[in-house]
């Protein structure tokens, strides 16, 4: 009985350690998750903070959907920097702004840094994410001679102060994407942090009242991250809609379609009936020679 129990003992114990051994592999095995955290600010009023997850397949870099993650400023330590628990959506992206509770946080001095922090899972480790940006706004501005002015200023331990050497982009706000005002897409500030471009569109289409959208943005800034401002002048030709319902164009009703769209249409149809009755024809013919050789 004795070596049997030993021997019992000895399987039980081999079973263990392989069952140690398989959750270390487990374990070795979980993918690694890169997080990037970008901040942004629109119209210099409430910023907001936008994290993007990705992992390694294959050499590349893929997004990651479902992750939960929890934004903080300043410290991720502490419950009363936390700005929002978020989750990552289908492109591997989870944002929020910063809540009015932490208004005071962000006011408190020039620079911040944010973080967005992964506490782990079963197919992924922990990891965190962060970025340290300082306070900063965008103005634009504009003179009678359709000159745009886009101005930088950073907060210091003084108040605010003009940033010199800033990349700003100056466009217009199109429904699918920002046009440039003129053949330079992007403008650098001076010593005065002003960054001046001469508005080159004159026969761009405004609404009803010639309005256009002026657009001046900082992107990916290395100090201040995302800044972005917009403001409305009278620089656009007026655009007055046309209803073309009742007319014959391509994106009219199916009666109202365009002549020479019927024409091309109920040609090609006649030609391909045409030629299948002609081959239905040719077939009977053969059949009856046929029949009549035999």
């Amino acid at each position: 009985m004795k070596p049997l129990h030993k021997k019992l003992l000895g399987l039980l114990f081999t079973a263990l350690l392989f069952t140690g051994y398989n959750a270390v592999g487990q374990d070795a095995k979980k993918g690694s998750l890169s997080i990037s955290v970008g901040f942004y600010s629109q119209n210099n009023q409430v910023p907001y903070v936008k994290a993007k997850v990705k992992t390694k397949v294959d050499g590349r870099f893929k997004t990651v959907a479902g992750i939960p993650l929890a934004l903080y400023i300043n410290n991720g330590d502490e419950s009363g920097n936390l700005i929002a628990n978020v989750v990552t959506n289908e492109k591997g992206e989870a944002a929020a702004t910063i809540p009015a509770s932490l208004k005071a946080k962000w006011g408190a001095g020039p620079s911040h840094t944010f973080l967005a922090t992964f506490k782990g899972s079963k197919e992924y480790e922990a990891n965190t994410g962060d970025v340290t940006v300082g306070r900063a706004k965008i103005d634009i501005d504009t003179t009678s001679d359709r000159k745009i002015t886009a101005s930088v200023y950073a907060m210091s331990d003084s108040g605010w102060k003009p940033v010199k050497g800033v990349d700003v982009i100056v466009a217009i706000k199109r429904l699918d994407a920002n046009l440039n005002v003129n053949e330079t897409a992007t403008f650098s500030t001076d010593s005065t942090g002003t960054a001046s471009a001469d508005f080159k569109r004159d026969s761009i289409a405004g609404d009803a009242n010639g309005n256009i959208t002026l657009v001046a943005k900082v992107e990916d800034n290395d100090q201040f991250g995302n800044l972005y401002v917009e403001k409305t002048v009278p620089w656009g030709a007026k655009f007055t809609p046309v209803s073309t319902f009742d007319r014959r164009t391509l994106f009219a009703t199916r009666d109202k379609a365009p002549i020479w769209l019927i024409l091309m249409a109920t040609s090609i149809i006649v030609v391909v009936w045409g030629i299948l009755f002609g081959l239905v024809v040719n077939l009977i013919k053969i059949k009856k020679l046929g029949g009549q050789s035999a």
